[in-house]
């Protein structure tokens, strides 16, 4: 789609705080949400990870930001402690580049709930990002006040309109004005996720980027067999044959994050988790050591991972099998954000090597078998036998990796 943002209807001031950022051509999922969003339609919109969602209902959002009042005016949803402080940051750092004075504030669980009171009453924000639960205890408390709240944002809604998360959902939209704008924003819409989403709204327009599978084409994806107890064995002769700057490794079992954690360490692997079990601030000086490059490996679950947006992660291990087609697609779409490119890697046994078939026709895509030979990883269907995988910043490369590629 050959656009601009000024073609989209923003003003100068937001454009120029985009180009600020490096931002100056909308994606396909922008080009289509912004219009719709200005007009204050209800929208939904599908599109692959990494593919620019958030600022497809941010910038709409700060156009219609009244700043002269100090009001709660929009409000958005997202179900990991991570993704709310993303959100977060990339507010700040919009309102900071373009100069536009809109506030925002993060509502999440585990966390004071009288200092967050506090903070509201101080700050007003315009814009809450927040976790449902938490956010619903504040508008039952009146320190949300739902009545000025215009628009509404769920982000990541394949999770936020599941069976366990819905009511909550449900609830805190009841509590707004019957004329606020729902806008929902997923990598996935299923079926009834679409049915539950077009209850709630009125007439909305509906999204799916074109040319996309719901997965980033820029991903090299590959899988390695292995028996489960040789597993960790492999996932650590595959991190050194990529050498990479930042990977993440999932596991499925969130019991298992501190072990495999502990394990990467003893073998002078740098890397770290973000389970339940660990502290806001623990988390957050972790992931800016992950960001800054003095970690280079997080070890995570699907729910901790959820949305999970840090540039340069160019590698993802599969430890443990993915277990659905979707938390595939959001297992390798945390790698290749944006422009990106990357590699999504499985351990599979024997067992599990009959689900890649199922995911590469969900997918269109192919995850070719690997092998390591000599500290190098290799292709096994190649008659090349030199052949080897690497991230590359070629498309040409990604879609057809060449004889002496490494995976780095």
């Amino acid at each position: 789609m050959n656009t601009s943002f000024k073609d989209l209807n923003l003003n100068q001031n937001l454009i120029n705080g985009l180009e600020k950022q490096g931002i100056t051509i909308p994606t396909d999922i922008q080009t289509l949400a912004i219009p719709a969003a200005l007009e204050n339609r209800d929208v939904i919109a599908e599109s692959h990870t990494g593919s620019g969602k958030t600022l497809a209902f941010l910038t709409p959002i700060f156009e219609k930001v009244n700043t002269e009042k100090r009001e709660m005016q929009a409000l958005i949803l997202a179900p990991t402690h991570e993704l709310v402080m993303q959100i977060e940051a990339e507010v700040k750092l919009l309102a900071e580049n373009s100069g536009m004075p809109v506030t925002t504030l993060s509502i999440i669980g585990d966390v004071n709930i009288d200092k967050q009171i506090k903070k509201i009453r101080d700050t007003k924000p315009h814009i809450i990002v927040g976790s449902p639960g938490r956010v619903l205890d504040l508008i039952r408390k009146k320190k949300i006040t739902a009545h000025t709240i215009k628009t509404i944002v769920i982000d990541e809604a394949d999770n936020l309109l599941d069976k366990n998360n819905s009511q909550v959902i449900q609830d805190i939209i009841k509590t707004t004005m019957r004329d606020r704008q729902l806008m929902i924003f997923s990598a996935t819409v299923s079926q009834k996720t679409l049915e539950l989403a077009t209850l709630l709204m009125k007439d909305p327009a509906v999204f799916k980027a074109e040319g996309t599978a719901s997965l980033n084409p820029n991903i090299n994806h590959a899988y390695i067999v292995a028996d489960r107890r040789d597993k960790f064995d492999t996932l650590r002769k595959l991190l050194a044959a990529a050498n990479a700057e930042k990977s993440i490794v999932f596991v499925n079992n969130s019991t298992e994050l501190e072990i495999v954690t502990q394990k990467l360490n003893y073998h002078d692997r740098a890397a770290f988790n973000i389970s339940s079990h660990v502290s806001k601030e623990e988390r957050q000086r972790a992931l800016e050591s992950f960001r800054s490059g003095r970690i280079k490996i997080l070890v995570s679950s699907d729910l901790s991972a959820r949305g999970l947006d840090i540039p340069g992660i160019t590698h993802v291990f599969n430890l443990d099998f993915p277990v659905s087609a979707n938390d595939y697609l959001h297992r390798a779409g945390r790698c290749a954000r944006g422009y990106g490119f990357g590699s999504c890697v499985c351990i599979a046994n024997n067992k599990e090597v009959a689900a890649i078939r199922v995911y590469e026709r969900e997918f269109n895509i192919q995850i070719k078998p690997i092998k390591l030979f000599g500290g190098s990883v290799q292709y096994v269907e190649t008659a090349q036998t030199t052949q080897s995988v690497e991230t590359t910043n070629s498309t040409e490369n990604i879609e057809s990796v060449e004889a002496t590629k490494s995976v780095e």
